[in-house]
């Protein structure tokens, strides 16, 4: 089975920036979302703000539970290794990216919030879990510039990669596409 012409071509500049844009999101997403599943089950405590964005009727013990027990915890960090996976592999980028959106608009929410309380009660973001201890923690400052650029490299991969929407990195293609004799 020969190659497509399409993905059969040298990388271009665009799949180029594609490939680094995902590279570095996904190795951002990969490391936070193992330091914080490593850190096993620790909830950072600027979370209290989501108490102000979600409606009273939703805000139920056991919603609240959920949250701050599942989701924030296990949840939020498995979800940051799978797009951070699937960006580093080259699986659907684009895709990918857009699912990205949502998450890393939320951890400019949380960041304003920090910021908006005050430093004094939030010194660091806990953005990395276990790899702050050794490595050093993020201001909320410096959080939000990093994920300021982490946004703008999400909407790179967005609108910088050269294949169609539901595409993959051109290697995976040629793996997936060599003869098995």
């Amino acid at each position: 089975m020969p190659l497509d012409y399409e993905y059969a071509k040298k990388p271009t500049v665009r799949s180029v920036i594609s490939i680094v844009a995902c590279l570095l999101v996904g190795l951002t997403l990969l490391l936070a979302g193992g330091g914080k599943l490593a850190d096993l089950g620790q909830v950072p405590g600027q979370t209290e703000f989501l108490d102000r964005f979600i409606p009273d009727f939703l805000m139920t013990p056991e919603f609240a539970q959920f949250i701050g027990m599942v989701f924030i915890p296990w949840i939020l960090p498995a979800a940051e290794i799978l797009i951070g996976l699937a960006l580093i592999i080259g699986i659907w980028p684009r895709l990918i990216a857009i699912l990205f959106l949502p998450l890393v608009l939320g951890f400019m929410a949380n960041n304003s919030y920090m910021i908006a309380t005050g430093v004094d009660k939030y010194p660091t973001c806990e953005c990395f879990g276990i790899w702050e201890r050794w490595l050093g923690g993020l201001t909320p400052w410096q959080s939000m510039y990093y994920d300021i650029i982490l946004l703008i490299l999400a909407i790179i991969i967005i609108i910088v990669h050269p294949e169609p929407f539901f595409s993959h990195q051109f290697w995976i293609h040629k793996i997936l596409s060599r003869d098995k004799t």
